[in-house]
């Protein structure tokens, strides 16, 4: 089995990252990871933002994360356990990480109230 490859902290990029956060399901995924207080398996990600996600999506999702620098993953057994590299992400750029989680938390609420005040518009309209 190949090694997972992870970036030294000193080569992870904005670029990177903003690449790996670019896709709604990433960043929803390192969101998690993010508040979580343990690692985090592949698989507890399945169904993401009320979507079922393909194992093999899921697979190169957590790649491209991997190798942006947001997430340390390492394997135990036929699980892979995926933690967020707080530290080295901090330390290279400070409260971008936290802010970009914010406002995908405060898009995301948003969001979720226009789904729910349309579904009560077309309960009273039906």
């Amino acid at each position: 089995m190949r090694p997972l490859f992870h970036p030294a902290a000193a080569d992870i990029t904005v670029e990177g990252i903003l690449h790996a956060l670019s896709d709604p399901v990433r960043v929803q995924i390192f969101a998690e990871i993010a508040k979580a207080e343990c690692a985090q398996t592949c698989s507890a990600f399945l169904e993401v933002s009320e979507r079922t996600v393909p194992k093999s999506t899921l697979s190169q999702h957590f790649k491209v994360l991997r190798e942006a620098g947001l997430v340390w993953s390492e394997r135990h057994g036929v699980e892979i356990h995926n933690s967020p590299r707080h530290a080295d992400l901090h330390e290279r750029f400070g409260k971008l990480i936290a802010a970009i989680i914010d406002a995908h938390t405060a898009q995301s609420k948003r969001e979720l109230r226009q789904q729910k005040s349309r579904r009560k518009k077309r309960t009273r309209e039906a």
